[in-house]
């Protein structure tokens, strides 16, 4: 096992595409770790670049405490998990997984004892004589693990492991996954798109966007407190609300009424008009359930429900809402770079299951503002966040990494990303 530590990293193709840029972190000893972020933004391309598999263009990058830039893939003692599995389809499950020491001409016995046991820490024990066109997805996975556990290298590297796989046995192996990572204790890096999978497997999260690193934290702090829109807005599903309100003093006017937040929530709204008002889903409640405790904490309002999706456990309300047309593009530009069409200007509101709010009729709904963020539509900032650190509020995590300072980076992506 062994710490993996890139300093500058950056990655241009010959075309003069800037794939990365400047991406510093440290990852510790047996850390798992997960790079996130839509298509495009260059985690795949970082974790080839990581194997050895794309060339670094510049910066540095070490493997406990040696320099690996210039070495093989085969060198640097690293195993990749594909999504595609790569698995040889004429060897049988044991040979699949013997394949790496059989390169490396390692002694019968050892390769024996090798892949028994991986094959009983993966339950593949009764698989061993089958070929790949006999597994399931599941079990497929499980074969391309067991490769990657026999090498005993440094790091394990896995590349959209999941994303073959159905919706249940996706569920199915992050909890493997999960489980095989804390028993090895295996350093760990893990690229995927699924936010799920970032959000119940990692240790910290990397959230990319456009080759630059917007926020670096434990999945907890990246739902509870993102540094910015592009996070609060890719992070959380469904994502996060923004509305739209003009600042009057220290009152918020919004197409709900008139808030004021309180002393814990506030921001430096000096010289701004318009801010966008952050609330996650669970943030709101239908205000006829909501006991007289935490009442006061909020404030009710009147809105109509345009649609009600009941979940059994839970259920959404969608209640849409006019924006100016400034925030509406705003809004849009980031739903495009999402890929999401969940930011638009209407409120997803989950209401608790013994709700009864009826559709396209007028209802009384309930927000925590001790949940809500303000953030500056311009550059994306959660100027919540930065008031909190200010004040000492927030742990932070000091050089996990670093984004792109204001320049390049902040030219091409078209604002500042920020990493507490």
């Amino acid at each position: 096992m062994a710490a993996i530590t890139l300093k500058d990293i950056n990655k241009r193709y010959g075309d003069g595409f800037h794939a990365v840029k400047d991406v510093s972190l440290d990852i510790a000893d047996g850390e798992f770790v997960i790079l996130v972020g839509p298509s495009g933004c260059g985690k795949s391309t970082l974790l080839r670049m990581i194997v050895g598999l794309e060339d670094i263009t510049s910066g540095e990058l070490r493997i406990g405490d040696e320099r690996v830039n210039e070495k093989a893939p085969r060198d640097r003692n690293l195993s990749m998990v594909f999504q595609n599995y790569a698995l040889y389809p004429h060897l049988t499950v044991y040979e699949n997984i013997a394949f790496p020491l059989r390169l490396a001409k390692t002694p019968d016995k050892e390769v024996d004892e090798r892949v028994r046991r991986a094959s009983d820490l993966l339950e593949l024990d009764e698989h061993l004589d089958r070929k790949p066109a006999n597994l399931s997805g599941g079990q497929r996975q499980r074969v391309a693990m067991g490769r990657a556990i026999v090498r005993e290298a440094q790091a394990f590297l896995f590349d959209e492991p999941l994303s073959n796989l159905d919706a249940k046995l996706r569920g199915q192996m992050r909890t493997e996954i999960s489980r095989l990572q804390k028993r090895l204790g295996i350093t760990t890096v893990y690229v995927t798109h699924d936010q799920v999978e970032a959000m119940t497997l990692g240790d910290r999260v990397v959230v990319l966007r456009r080759g630059v690193v917007q926020q670096v934290d434990s999945p907890r702090e990246l739902y509870e407190n993102p540094v910015n829109l592009f996070v609060a807005g890719f992070i959380g599903s469904p994502p996060m609300n923004f509305i739209s309100a003009t600042v009057v003093g220290d009152q918020l006017h919004t197409p709900f009424g008139e808030w004021t937040l309180p002393a814990s929530r506030s921001a430096d709204l000096s010289g701004r008009e318009v801010v966008l008002l952050g609330a996650r889903p669970e943030a709101f409640e239908d205000a006829s359930v909501v006991s007289d405790t935490v009442r006061d904490h909020g404030v009710t309002f009147d809105a109509t429900i345009d649609v009600i999706e009941w979940l059994g456990n839970e259920q959404y309300a969608y209640v849409p809402y006019e924006a100016p047309e400034d925030i509406r593009a705003r809004l849009a530009e980031l739903e495009r770079e999402l890929d999401s069409e969940a930011l638009r200007t209407q409120l997803v509101v989950a209401l608790d299951a013994s709700s009864r709010v009826p559709e396209g009729r007028p209802a009384k709904l309930w927000l925590d503002l001790r949940r809500v963020h303000v953030f500056d539509p311009e550059s994306g900032d959660n100027l919540t966040v930065k008031a909190m650190s200010a004040r000492g509020e927030r742990v932070v995590d000091a050089g996990a990494a670093t984004a792109a300072p204001a320049g390049e980076a902040a030219a091409e992506t078209g604002e500042t990303p920020t990493v507490p």
